[in-house]
């Protein structure tokens, strides 16, 4: 009796306790993401950066898209280097169905800018990733790749608050 005596004055009081940090300042609640300048000859990179990017800063950061004339956050960036059927190893045994794994190349610039204060939120230079895949799957190790990338992007981001 005396415990839900005292339930019921936690639920009647409120709850006091909550949770801070692990997220963008919350005056930051737009972003643009803009299609990185592609300076490699594959263009289907960029678009699929473009996409997962804007994707995990609406769902992991909570930020909605907006035009960048009116975004409070600007992502931009240049796609550098995209490598491809780099040999990694042939499997000796015949029987194996996968004869030889490639792996793949993704470098990367980028800044994220808090356009309300010119202020850069995150720089990076050189960013690059590498991932293996089986000879003819070149889509699933660049998607590989790029997921890797955006996710490293998005944690240091929440790190920082």
């Amino acid at each position: 009796m005396l415990a839900v005596a005292a339930a019921a004055v936690l639920v009647q009081s409120g709850c006091l306790y909550g949770f801070a940090g692990g997220g963008l300042p919350r005056e930051l609640r737009t972003v643009a993401v803009l299609p990185f300048d592609n300076l490699t000859p594959v263009p289907d990179v960029q678009r699929e950066l473009f996409e997962a990017l804007r994707k995990a800063m609406q769902d992991r950061l909570n930020l909605r898209d907006a035009p960048a004339d009116r975004a409070d956050v600007l992502v931009t960036g240049t796609i550098k280097e995209y490598e491809v059927d780099l040999p990694v190893g042939v499997a000796a045994d015949p029987r194996q169905a996968t004869s030889a794994r490639r792996k793949l190349q993704l470098v990367v610039d980028f800044e994220i800018v808090n356009q309300r204060t010119g202020e850069s939120l995150q720089t990076k230079t050189g960013a690059r990733r590498e991932a293996q895949y089986a000879e003819g799957a070149e889509l699933r190790g660049r998607r590989e790749a790029i997921e890797q990338l955006v996710n490293e992007l998005i944690d240091d981001m929440l790190s920082q608050w």
